[in-house]
């Protein structure tokens, strides 16, 4: 295991500096100014003048927010301190999608557990409506006791997901192969906080144990050095998107040496399911993906 050390520099490593241009947004701080919390019924509250946002569920509802920008390219950062106790049968769901029945979508879904039990961390990629692509991994920290970053690097090339600057998985875009990838439709940013107890802890044989509610999760410093999407254009001109342009690194970013040691680290020690494993769900063979 890493230490905190360890984790920090790798956490520097990949969220490189970036002399964001004019054109570009890059946005942290107050909730207030990137999020509209959108039902609830006054479960999600937007707090200590927009520092913190909570999400909470009831028997009776759930609770949820969204971007007010959409996205087409960006890194994306939010810290999040997840239900802590016995948060089985509850998920807590960010991810990035767009709209319509051929929709894009990167997840984080967090899948709760009795108390002591780990949390699983559920990753998915859809592309023009066509998911199945779910790596689940457990964490090695305890993600209810505080708060922790978890990021979307998401530019032409591939996607990288990150827990507090440690890379846990890549889908790279092979589009040469006929695999489509996410780059064409502006994506929010959503969260929610809702029941899933018909499925969410062990296949649904531990049901949501409402005495425990109301159960809430907690988001902070949100930070978005991205390309937003308005009218029909995008903030990035077609010069300033070039892989070339110094200023915009992220949009050609790609793992370095020491991160790709670091995914294989997480991939060995922490991943607990992987479509591209999974032959018994393909038994025609794994997606072509998964060898490109």
């Amino acid at each position: 295991m890493a230490s905190s050390s360890t984790s920090s520099s790798f956490k520097l490593m990949l969220l490189m500096p970036i002399l964001v241009s004019s054109l570009i947004v890059a946005t942290v701080g107050n909730l207030n100014q990137d999020f509209d919390i959108t039902w609830g019924d006054g479960r999600a509250n937007i707090l200590n003048n927009g520092e913190l946002l909570t999400l909470k569920l009831d028997k009776a509802s759930g609770s949820g927010f969204q971007s007010k920008h959409e996205y087409l390219f960006g890194k994306i950062d939010m810290q999040l301190k997840l239900v802590p106790g016995n948060s089985a049968g509850t998920v807590t769901a960010y991810y990035l999608s767009s709209k319509g029945s051929t929709w894009d979508e990167i997840d984080f879904e967090f899948l709760g557990n009795l108390s002591g039990d780990p949390y699983i961390l559920h990753t998915n990629v859809f592309s023009q409506g066509k998911g199945n692509r779910e790596q689940q991994f457990y964490l090695w920290f305890d993600p209810t006791a505080d708060f922790h970053t978890y990021s979307i690097l998401w530019n032409p090339q591939r996607i990288i997901y990150s827990v507090d600057g440690t890379p846990i998985r890549e889908f790279k875009n092979s589009e040469s192969i006929g695999v489509p990838f996410p780059k064409n439709q502006p994506m929010r940013i959503y969260s929610s906080l809702w029941n899933a107890d018909d499925w969410a802890t062990r296949g649904g044989l531990v049901k949501t144990d409402w005495s425990q509610a109301p159960f809430t999760a907690s988001y902070r410093n949100f930070k978005a050095d991205a390309c937003t999407w308005s009218s029909g254009a995008s903030s990035c001109s077609s010069s300033t998107a070039s892989p070339s342009s110094s200023s915009n690194s992220w949009l050609s970013q790609e793992l370095d040496s020491a991160s790709q040691e670091r995914l294989k680290w997480v991939q060995k020690n922490y991943m607990i399911y992987n479509y591209c494993s999974d032959t018994k769900r393909f038994p025609q063979g794994v997606p072509p993906e998964c060898s490109a």
